[in-house]
């Protein structure tokens, strides 16, 4: 070891790691020391115990202490060589066998005191730990051996004992540089342990209560960064009060087909308390399938365009931005509100008339996808912003389309109901508005999972449905690798069903390849009636609302992930007819099962969400790694979910007393918040 070795030390500065094995550092990620030390065990093994070896049972994983006797080498075959040592403890003996190891015989003698933890069977009429975990007890002072030892997440060629023994020089060698972050009363308040020591109790825990504290620790140090990095985004200063309710909001709420649910009224009120108030609102609309998120989030378009103002609503993909545009256009251009789409695949010619009419004011309300946040677009009075699952998109494209007006709303939407506690999480900078009603009437949609070998009698049924005078959904297959192959997918499926299944009924083809114009066609023609069964895509997701249509057919549904299943079944069930989902699929893995099965016990969105949750964890359920939000390395959000309020109330009052962080008592906050969320985080609001 050459110099000091610091946190910030390449891995190679510690002795023992050469180039080749810092290469296999590097395929954990782990290029430096200080990211050795956070790379932290996946579990821990009590071997403070040692069993007499008397006393094993054959199956048992444990730890013995003896003498090494008599060694001997077998080759039973070409390739294979058998060590072999005999361990006495005075109560029994056993062997410690090690395949392919021949160099075992130079490392451990006769004579020699060990600890041997592994486990033990009985094979050939004796004792034998296969492979064990050896350690001298003269050497090391028991670190592999004759405590709670540490289990590393490993990849081949670096196990979890190099990795043991690479944190124990690390820990050695610059433990004390190991920064305090968190302000003492904070600690104090919290009952968490100092830094430093958290950490080396994590690696090397002196109890199993130490380990507990030491995890609860550093998960509550982990979500108070999350929290004040996704606070300190939140909107400050003034912002735009709008007057009450209008003249135009009066007829648009006055010309909507249906009664508002309470919740949708609620959630009015919220808003427009929100824009009304001097701080720009900053607001989650979250619901599930059905309860009716769109006219919420056109209600705050109006009142903004009442005012003088511009909205945009911000989507993921194409298909989602046209349907949101056809659906604002039939809300909002009966009261003289003109609505913009604006997508990347537009043509030049079209694309610029369109920017005109933003930049020029003329259209008031404008759809897109992260087109809208590219250099060009030009709102001539940006009031509102209005973004579709968020958790798709990230802070920083977020904060670039905000930035297009002066001190905008924001109001935020998910089709993905999010538990209230989680949602606290990923949205802590928003105030959040559920809306948990759905429309008077409605019944809960019967769900089926059956195998493609009785696709025939589903067909069947699906004729006596649109007998007795209602409509039906068939989606076609997923087709992941290619939108082209799934539009495919679809038309082969709709000729087929047309021309031997369903001759005498008229099928519709919709998908995301065709012209905004005749997708609007297709479903109005749906929406009449003139279409009985409609063949579609995964472009029907979403906003699309048929009364009538009483059956929701899945192909493959094995291919479709909980949430997108939720939201197909939510396309039937709106009106006063009872209605069904059938879900047609083999799946091969038990995840897959274990999806469908969920899916015919469960119609709530909050309760599947939480099954969602449970089987892909956060990090997928969220998308967190598309959108750049920060890995967690300790912080379970299910498992530490009473935590994340705690750390959301004092991160709250620490932005309260210093809303930039500027008090030399929160630099290290600070510095460890650009390690997080980048070198410019708090530069996201200037």
């Amino acid at each position: 070891m050459q110099g000091r070795v610091g946190l910030n030390s390449s891995i190679q500065e510690l002795p023992g790691i050469g180039p080749s094995r810092a290469r296999l550092f590097g395929r954990l990620g782990i290029k430096t020391v200080g990211e050795l030390l956070f790379w932290f065990p996946r579990q821990w093994e009590d071997r403070s115990e040692c069993q007499p070896v008397a006393g094993v049972k054959p199956g048992s994983r444990v730890t013995v202490r003896g003498r090494l006797g008599r060694v001997e080498e077998i080759r039973p075959r070409r390739g294979l060589t058998i060590t072999k040592f005999e361990l006495t403890d005075g109560t029994g003996s056993l062997a410690l066998v090690f395949f392919n190891q021949p160099y075992r015989k130079g490392q451990l003698r006769r004579g020699q005191e060990v600890m041997a933890t592994g486990k033990v069977e009985m094979r050939y009429g004796e004792l034998q730990m296969n492979s064990p975990e050896v350690e001298t007890v003269a050497r090391q002072k028991g670190l592999h051996s004759g405590r709670i030892v540490p289990i590393y997440p490993a990849t081949e060629g670096l196990t979890s004992r190099l990795l043991r023994y690479a944190v124990f020089t690390a820990l050695k060698a610059c433990g004390a540089d190991l920064e305090e972050i968190i302000p003492a009363e904070i600690r104090e308040r919290q009952g968490l342990l100092p830094r430093a020591v958290a950490i080396r109790e994590m690696h090397f825990p002196t109890g199993w209560e130490q380990v507990q504290r030491a995890r609860r620790s550093l998960a509550f140090e982990e979500l108070l960064l999350l929290q004040l990095g996704l606070l300190y985004d939140r909107e400050e200063g003034e912002g735009i009060a709008h007057g009450p309710d209008g003249e135009l909001v009066a007829s648009f709420l006055a010309q909507l087909p249906f009664t508002l649910t309470g919740a949708q009224k609620r959630a009015l009120a919220e808003i427009a308390r929100d824009m009304e108030g001097k701080r720009p609102m900053d607001r989650l609309l979250q619901g599930d399938v059905g309860s009716g998120k769109t006219v919420v989030a056109a209600y705050a378009l109006v009142k903004t365009v009442e005012n003088g103002y511009q909205g945009v609503v911000m989507v993921p993909t194409e298909i989602l931005a046209e349907q949101h545009y056809l659906n604002l256009s039939r809300l909002l251009k009966p009261i003289g509100i003109e609505v913009a789409l604006l997508t990347g695949s537009m043509t030049g010619k079209e694309r610029e008339m369109v920017l005109q009419r933003i930049e020029g004011g003329g259209a008031r309300v404008v759809v897109g996808t992260h087109a809208v946040i590219q250099e060009g677009v030009d709102f001539a009075r940006l009031g509102l912003v209005v973004i579709d699952e968020q958790h798709r998109f990230g802070v920083s494209q977020r904060s670039t389309l905000l930035k297009k007006g002066e001190a905008c709303d924001l109001l935020v939407m998910t089709a993905t109901p999010i538990p209230r506690t989680l949602a606290l999480v990923f949205y802590s900078d928003l105030d959040i508005t559920v809306l948990d009603e759905v429309p008077p009437g409605r019944k809960p949609v019967e769900t089926y999972w059956v195998s493609e070998k009785i696709a025939t009698r589903v067909y069947a049924f699906l004729r006596r449905q649109v007998g007795e005078g209602r409509q039906a959904y068939i989606v076609c297959p997923l087709v992941e690798e290619s939108d082209k192959l799934e539009v495919q997918a679809a038309t082969e499926l709709a000729s087929y069903l047309q021309e031997k299944v369903f001759p005498d009924l008229k099928l519709g083809l919709l998908h995301g390849r065709l012209p905004l114009e005749e997708k609007e066609r297709v479903m109005e023609e749906f929406r009449r009636g003139e279409i009985d069964i409609l063949v579609a895509t995964t472009v029907i997701e979403v906003g699309v609302d048929v009364p009538n249509a009483s059956v929701m057919v899945i192909q493959n549904a094995e291919r479709f992930g909980l949430a997108q299943l939720h939201q197909l079944r939510g396309r039937v069930g709106r009106g006063e007819y009872q209605s069904y989902c059938i879900l047609i699929g083999t799946p091969t893995t038990e995840e897959g099962r274990q999806r469908l099965q969920v899916m015919t016990e469960v119609t709530d969105g909050f309760r599947l969400a939480e099954a969602d949750l449970k089987m892909r964890g956060p990090g997928e359920f969220f998308g967190t790694r598309q959108s750049g939000f920060p890995e967690l390395k300790v912080a379970d959000l299910m498992e530490d979910i009473g935590l994340i309020p705690q750390a959301r109330r004092e991160a709250l009052q620490i932005l309260s007393r210093d809303p930039h962080l500027t008090d030399p008592a929160h630099t290290a906050l600070r510095h460890a918040l650009e390690g997080l969320f980048g070198q410019n985080w708090w530069e996201r609001r200037a």
